[in-house]
């Protein structure tokens, strides 16, 4: 069942606007009555909410519900408490991974879940595990700060390298699929030099180029990249700049 409750995404953060949704991670141990989940958000809404067995929305983003309580959109998000404390401990050892999901065009990358944990904001925790969890997750690893930078130095001029053979053959849609990995790459890379947790592709470039390594107009020069006017040539300048300030 559910061992403990958070508020996330951005009015964890405070980066919230009036009109945000209310994103309440729900941490449980597998079974999940999913029927008393059913029942509740009935008697919270008024009437009948679609409410998702566990991975009814994809292997990462598990699965929940979305209610509409006061005119107010709320979302329950299901994680594994299990689960996610697997992923912290695999953070720590500099491994991670990256799942397909819809909504996330470059992928769910696990170590999200550890930034998840660290954002949030407990508001029920009986047994103590998600506020003990959170403590842990305060420190970004420097395992995995390496890892996502050494994942970068290598796979970006690679897919660079491949964007320019596609563009060599007038294949404008892989070049695009290569700039924007290349470029998801780069902001990845970014935040784990800073010691930044990054939890999705949402405002992730603007957020990158706030970071201390982040060279002049990074934010800027990354979207120009897909404007249509671009090269292969401005990735790779761009790149291999980010690439010598993460040292």
């Amino acid at each position: 069942g559910v061992v403990a409750v958070c508020l996330g995404g951005s009015r964890a953060r405070g980066t919230h606007r009036p009109d945000s949704d209310y994103d309440l991670g729900l941490y449980y141990r597998p079974p999940l009555d999913t029927a008393a989940l059913r029942e509740f958000a009935a008697e919270l809404t008024g009437g009948p909410v679609e409410v998702t067995e566990p991975g009814g929305w994809g292997p990462w983003v598990d699965g929940g519900a979305w209610l509409t309580v006061e005119g107010r959109r709320v979302d329950w998000i299901y994680r594994d408490v299990d689960r996610v404390r697997r992923v912290w401990d695999e953070c720590r050892a500099g491994r991670f991974e990256v799942g397909a999901q819809a909504g996330h065009p470059l992928g769910v990358y696990s170590h999200a879940y550890a930034g998840e944990v660290a954002s949030a904001r407990v508001l029920a925790d009986p047994g103590g595990e998600l506020t003990a969890l959170r403590a842990e997750t305060g420190e970004y690893p420097p395992a995995l700060r390496d890892a996502l930078v050494r994942n970068a130095r290598w796979e970006v001029p690679f897919t660079l390298a491949q964007a320019r053979k596609g563009a060599a053959r007038g294949d404008d849609y892989y070049v695009a699929g290569c700039l924007f990995r290349a470029v998801g790459l780069l902001v990845h890379a970014l935040h784990a030099h800073a010691g930044r947790w990054l939890l999705n592709e949402k405002g992730a470039v603007a957020e990158a180029a706030a970071l201390p390594a982040a060279p002049p107009d990074f934010a800027a020069r990354a979207h120009a990249l897909f404007t249509g006017a671009a090269t292969v040539d401005d990735g790779e300048r761009l790149a291999a700049e980010v690439l010598e300030r993460l040292g």
